[in-house]
């Protein structure tokens, strides 16, 4: 406990509230805990150098060594790599700033206070697919409602894209998380205003788990307009972030954030977005790691789908129209996808269940289907742009072929 200069009492009242687990731990696991909170707050999210020091000696260790004011020689002795030795010798400077008993214990006291939990790769809920970041992931997660919900990104979708929404992109994004929910799919987005809040909104609403991943310390939702919006994700799901409370959201910890909404994720879709959205920044880190990427095409008329546009035309993004397709994305082709007469088994239920003389409504056609009323209305567009079914007066009738 010497290199902490902080009784182990202490370490121990300010850690274990904002563990997952209600087991007693042992005073090693309080110090392993203890480090890997303090590696939340000391660097800025993303630093590699980090990462590299982290993994090399382990976050104790690395703690250690800093607070005791190594010296480049001793860094480069423990890390026995000399280009890791400079990267993490500029590293320290960045970090004695920070290095403050008090300002580290505040991390978990105020965590505490606001019913957080910090997770480490030490806890069985850890998102295994964070660590596809390598020298550029998390110490931890700090996390406001069940950890465990992380559990089920194992099969899961990011749906990111404007904060300047329009309606057919807010449509398209209710359409899509709750398609996914009916598939078993978790979503995950930002938590921001446009289309975040849309896919939040939507999953919750079809009884689905849905994660936001924010920028900033979980002590202060952001945006404040999507304070009540994050306490239902919370209670539905939860909030995460690698920041720690007291930490405002930056320009900069927004473009670090979207990393993380590209790991936790098994597949990036990007439903609206102008050349400038920072969603593109997301689909970018998706592509890095290997991640499936799709985008939603728009009108070419629109300012709005110029950046799904560029990610379809020059990134090799998939076209995405429906739920299917990102499932298509993550798992690939199966019963699902197979087109009969180049409709989908869901668009086929729906036309078989249409008339080609009484017009039928989204209700009715959904009863007759079983399907969820929002799956008929995607459907039914489909099956009108493909020529195959025509609006009349309030329902919808079959095309003859």
């Amino acid at each position: 406990m010497k290199p902490y200069r902080i009784q182990l009492e202490r370490l121990r009242a300010a850690v274990v509230p904002t563990m997952p687990s209600g087991v007693e731990p042992t005073d090693a696991e309080v110090v392993a805990r203890f480090a890997a909170g303090a590696w939340t707050v000391l660097p800025e999210p993303g630093d590699g150098a980090v990462g590299v020091a982290r993994e090399l000696v382990g976050d104790v260790r690395a703690l250690e060594l800093l607070v005791e004011g190594a010296a480049a020689a001793t860094w480069a002795d423990e890390l026995a790599d000399a280009e890791a030795a400079r990267a993490v010798a500029a590293g320290v400077e960045r970090w004695r700033s920070r290095l403050e008993a008090e300002r580290i214990l505040a991390a978990f006291t105020q965590g505490a206070a606001f019913g957080q939990v910090l997770l480490t790769r030490a806890d069985p809920s850890w998102p295994a697919s964070i660590d596809d970041l390598g020298p550029h992931a998390p110490a931890g997660l700090w996390v406001r409602g069940d950890p465990a919900m992380l559990e089920r990104c194992e099969r899961s979708a990011a749906l990111v894209g404007s904060r300047a929404s329009s309606g057919y992109g807010e449509l398209v994004t209710g359409q899509l998380a709750a398609g996914l929910v009916d598939r078993g799919f978790a979503v995950v987005s930002g938590g921001a205003y446009g289309i975040d809040g849309t896919a939040h909104r939507a999953a919750m609403a079809a009884g689905g788990t849905t994660v936001a991943v924010l920028a900033g310390g979980l002590d202060r939702f952001y945006p404040a307009g999507h304070d009540e919006l994050l306490h239902r994700v919370a209670a539905a799901g939860c909030v995460i972030a690698e920041a720690p409370s007291g930490v405002p959201p930056t320009r900069w910890r927004f473009l670090a954030r979207n990393r993380l909404i590209a790991a936790l994720a098994s597949a990036t879709v990007v439903v609206e977005a102008g050349s400038r959205s920072g969603s593109i920044n997301t689909a970018g880190h998706a592509a890095a790691l290997g991640r499936p990427l799709g985008a939603v095409p728009g009108p070419v008329t629109s300012g709005a789908s110029t950046g799904c546009h560029r990610l379809l035309r020059d990134y090799g993004a998939t076209v995405i129209e429906r739920a299917e397709h990102i499932v298509e994305l993550v798992d690939g082709p199966g019963d699902e996808q197979l087109a009969i007469g180049g409709l989908s088994s869901d668009e086929l239920r729906v036309l078989d269940a249409l008339s080609a003389r009484a017009a039928r409504d989204i209700d009715e056609l959904a009863v007759r289907t079983g399907m969820a009323r929002s799956e008929v209305v995607a459907c039914v567009s489909l099956l009108e742009l493909g020529g195959r079914a025509i609006e009349r007066g309030h329902g919808w009738v079959k095309v003859a072929t």
